[in-house]
């Protein structure tokens, strides 16, 4: 790589392949990517719009039709969030490595870029569910389901409570979801009404970080689940409840004027909304033995 032969869309490419790959939170099937395109740079603010419901009426032979406005309801997508990265090569790296720089460079690139996404969406998803839909700290005993104990639940348990939730306020079965951290992943493990394959409906991960499907949600494991006090919290919701848009608005090579190198920059912004908090449940995980105590992460 030098400055001569940099070309930035073969950057973008490579570094947004790890991004989106490694992203669970801002996926299209956790989040609505439809705003994608709107942005340029920070600063820039998307308006959601969607209309409100008309409302339904008894109709009689002979009486007229009342006709009403129908209004709309906005959601403000601010792209408030910017992170970037800047990195030096020495010409003389250059000349004694053995292999591309840009492999490993954009590569780490984009997974950190990423990292810093999924927690930053992780926390307003966490934030963002309707007060009734927070299921609260619940005990979920990493075990054979048969042991649990007294105030004790089980991680698929959490799944139905959660998926009850969302029932309550008739979200659509469509597409749903829930994201759960790497303890609350071993305890659904322990259930085989989890690991059946036709308990799960597939054999095989169709999408990033997926593990498997159960109680009508495709279930994920990141490592960017909220933590709290080593509980995690569970996200369950639909795409529809949550937009995010995310561009890597500037990525260029230039001379170091101080050095012998070049030096690569990029950055990248984006911003997220809830916009429909309905279509969000939560649950508090505090994963235990069925002794009552609290389960450390592996």
């Amino acid at each position: 790589m030098s400055v001569d032969t940099f070309i930035p869309e073969i950057w973008n490419a490579a570094i947004k392949e790890p991004y989106e790959k490694n992203l669970i939170y801002g996926q299209p099937n956790v989040a609505s990517n439809a705003w994608m395109g709107q942005i340029t740079g920070i600063g820039d603010t998307v308006h959601i719009s969607r209309l409100t419901a008309p409302t339904i009426k008894d109709y009689k032979k002979g009486t007229a039709i009342e006709v009403e406005e129908v209004n709309t309801e906005a959601t403000a997508l601010h792209i408030d969030q910017g992170k970037y990265f800047a990195f030096r090569v020495h010409d003389v790296d250059k000349v004694q490595a053995a292999g591309d720089f840009q492999g490993p460079a954009t590569h780490s690139a984009g997974i950190n870029l990423r990292d810093g996404a999924d927690q930053y969406l992780a926390g307003l998803l966490k934030d963002g569910a309707l007060a009734a839909n927070k299921l609260g700290t619940l005990q979920v005993v990493n075990d054979d389901p048969s042991k649990a104990g007294d105030k004790q639940t089980t991680a698929f348990k959490t799944l139905v409570q959660l998926s009850e939730k969302l029932n309550a306020q008739s979200v659509p079965t469509a597409g749903r979801y829930v994201v759960v951290g790497p303890k609350t992943y071993s305890a659904l493990l322990m259930d085989p009404r989890f690991t059946r394959v036709d308990a799960s409906g597939n054999e095989d991960g169709l999408r990033n970080g997926i593990v498997g499907r159960a109680v009508g949600f495709d279930v994920l494991v990141s490592n960017n689940a909220p933590s709290t006090a080593g509980r995690e919290l569970a996200i369950a919701g639909v795409p529809d409840a949550f937009a995010f848009a995310s561009q890597l608005v500037e990525t260029e090579a230039l001379r170091d004027p101080s050095h012998f190198g070049d030096i690569v920059r990029g950055l990248n912004v984006y911003g997220a909304a809830v916009t429909r908090p309905e279509g969000i449940a939560t649950a508090d995980i505090n994963v235990v033995d069925p002794a009552g105590a609290p389960v450390a992460a592996a």
